[in-house]
């Protein structure tokens, strides 16, 4: 049995559709297909019309099909809650937090945890540090280095230490790049 990879969702709905954004969209799509079969994806806190969408996105997706997806919980509780259902003690949970004194390490995926938690923020450039409401809760927490990432980004990275075990500080990144367009 594999991890849990949970997003507590943070974003506010889009105000014309009362729901998740497109591009909120095609994030979590991407996430699911980047965890991979072994593990779970559970997207929490999202509004009843982000959880229809969604459902519906990914039951109508030739992707829900493909075996390479992680399986996808979407839900309106948030984690905690979930964690209950679930019965998961709060210690068996790592807050993916950039405030974290310690780094992710592939000992972590070795069971001392069993999901992974990363705020749903997306977009926030500068941070607004919105991590520190799930870091408030007591959750064990690691960072994964000093740059932000997008959340799809950071699930990824996280699953690479975690599942593959490739140290942090072996994984190659781009800090910022620059795209120049010519105008015809």
């Amino acid at each position: 049995m594999g991890f849990s990879f949970v997003i507590e969702h943070m974003e506010e709905d889009e105000p014309s559709t009362q729901s998740i954004p497109p591009w909120v969209s095609l994030e979590y799509q991407q996430i699911r297909s980047l965890v991979g079969p072994d593990n779970t994806v559970r997207f929490t806190h999202l509004s009843s019309t982000s959880v229809n969408a969604l459902q519906k996105l990914w039951a109508s997706s030739t992707e829900q099909s493909n075996s390479n997806s992680a399986t996808t919980q979407v839900t309106e509780i948030g984690v905690l809650d979930l964690m209950k259902s679930n019965n998961i003690p709060l210690e068996k949970v790592c807050l993916l937090d950039p405030k974290a004194t310690q780094g992710l390490s592939p000992e972590d995926g070795d069971g001392r945890f069993e999901w992974f938690l990363f705020g749903g923020i997306l977009g926030d450039d500068p941070p607004r540090d919105r991590t520190s409401e799930l870091r408030v809760l007591g959750f064990p927490s690691r960072h994964l280095d000093s740059v932000q990432m997008t959340t799809d980004t950071a699930v990824g990275v996280t699953k690479r230490v975690v599942v593959d075990k490739t140290p942090l500080n072996a994984i190659p990144y781009t800090v910022s790049i620059s795209i120049f367009l010519m105008v015809l």
